[in-house]
Parts: C-alpha cells; structure tokens; sequence
C-alpha cells in the first residue's frame, strides 16, 4: 500500500503516487509491517545524487574529450595498455595498474576508462590523487556543503575508483594515512579501482604498494615504455578522427 499525500498526483510515479515510499501489504505481526520503504523512483534519485557527487570530485570536465576513440594506439609502446584499458572498461574487475613517465598517455587511458564507464551508468570516481585529498581536507572548512565523513564515504565506496598519478601527493602523515585508508577499503573489499603513477615501486608508501602486488586482484602490472606525446606532432597524437575532433 502506497503512503500518499494531499498533494501528490499518481501521474508523478506508478508505483508510490509521488510519496517516495510504501508499505508492504503484510499482515499484523510480520516484521515488515507499518514499515516504510523507499520507492523505485526515490532510490534512482538517490543514486543521480550519489552520481553527481562523484562527478563533482572527478572533475572530469577537463577530461572528456579522453576518450578510447581520441587515443592513437599506433604509437610505440602504447598499445598493450590501450588494450588492455579497453578490456578493463568492459569489465572492470580487479585492479588494473599502469606505470610509465611524463605523457605516455597513463592520465588519457585512464579517463578514457572513465569516461566509457560513465557512459554504461557505473558510478565513477575518477581524480588525480593530490587533487583528491584536498578535496578531503575541503570539508573541514566552515564553508564545507558536504561532511567529511560522506565525501570519504564516497571515494571508499565508488563502484570504480580511478586514482591519477599516485605519488605526486603531499607526504604529511594525514595525506598518507589517509589514502591508505582508502586503497586498504578498496582492497579488503576487491573493489575494482584503476592506479596510475611514475614512480618507482621504492618511492610509492610500501603498505599501498604490497596491496598493488597482490596477484589475486591485478594479475600483473602494465608498463607504458612511451616517449612523451607532448613532443609528437599533433598528427602523430591522435586517430585521425581524434585530431580532427581536438583541433576544432
């Protein structure tokens, strides 16, 4: 039974009226009666909120031109990734790390996987990680919309966590603590998250390190051996339907 109110109008939603929630049709006794549960239309409200919230941390407005079909997987020593990138985006699973230096295309990969993912309606958190604490320490301020504890919530919690250039955080033992925190959820739990990064193994926190080595959850790691595409021609960068899309 439907909990409607005065105001509502059945055209608003079938299945509650416009309420946002209903009874079960159960009798007196059962452990679900008098009980209100939300209905199929508040629950999609809640994850377009959940949604936009990761969009928002994402900042991916930056990144949407990233795509698979903008990267050109014709330049030595990217194609491996670029393939197994693809993959990852069709089912992402597991943990999926990429090492390689300045503009081998780590950051495009990594939102092209992003961006496709957004368009089969996972929730998706993707940020490059010094970018992302500061949004964590955001939310102590006075001024803070969110709390603190929803904002980690929603990192910890994405249905895939992209992570950019992990390593080019500020070292302070709360930075540190704190994206252990989050890698060690992510781990406990298999929950599929992308890492990227330049640095050597020795130079990454060896707790967040041990848990990128595990076999169980990323079969192994992917070395973009690439020369910086920043130097190539602009030709040379893209498909040709992606230098014709980026130069517009």
């Amino acid at each position: 039974m439907a909990v409607t109110s005065p105001t509502s109008s059945s055209a608003e939603c079938p299945h509650c009226g416009g309420a946002g929630f209903y009874k079960k049709a159960v009798p007196y006794g059962h452990p679900d009666f008098a009980k209100l549960f939300p209905c199929v239309c508040k629950l999609a409200e809640q994850e377009q909120r959940d949604a936009a919230r990761l969009l928002e941390i994402s900042n991916l407005a930056a990144f949407l031109d990233k795509t698979f079909e903008t990267f050109n997987p014709n330049v030595p020593g990217v194609r491996r990734a670029y393939l197994r990138a693809q993959e990852y985006a069709r089912h992402p699973r597991g943990w999926l790390i990429l090492f390689g230096n300045y503009g081998c295309g780590k950051t495009h990969l990594a939102a092209a996987i992003a961006n496709q993912l957004l368009r089969n309606h996972y929730r998706v958190l993707f940020a490059i990680v010094p970018d992302l604490l500061d949004h964590l320490r955001s939310t102590f301020g006075p001024s803070s919309e969110i709390e603190y504890d929803q904002r980690f919530e929603d990192i910890r919690e994405a249905d895939v966590l992209i992570l950019d250039d992990l390593g080019t955080e500020n070292t302070t033992p709360w930075a540190r603590e704190k994206l252990f925190q989050i890698i060690n959820h992510r781990y406990n739990f298999a929950l599929p998250t992308v890492i990227t990064s330049n640095r050597k193994p020795e130079e990454i926190d060896p707790r967040i390190f041990s848990r990128m080595s595990d076999r169980a959850l990323c079969e192994e790691h992917i070395i973009i051996d690439a020369a910086d595409y920043r130097r190539l021609p602009i030709a040379q960068r893209y498909p040709v339907s992606g230098a014709q899309r980026r130069l517009k």
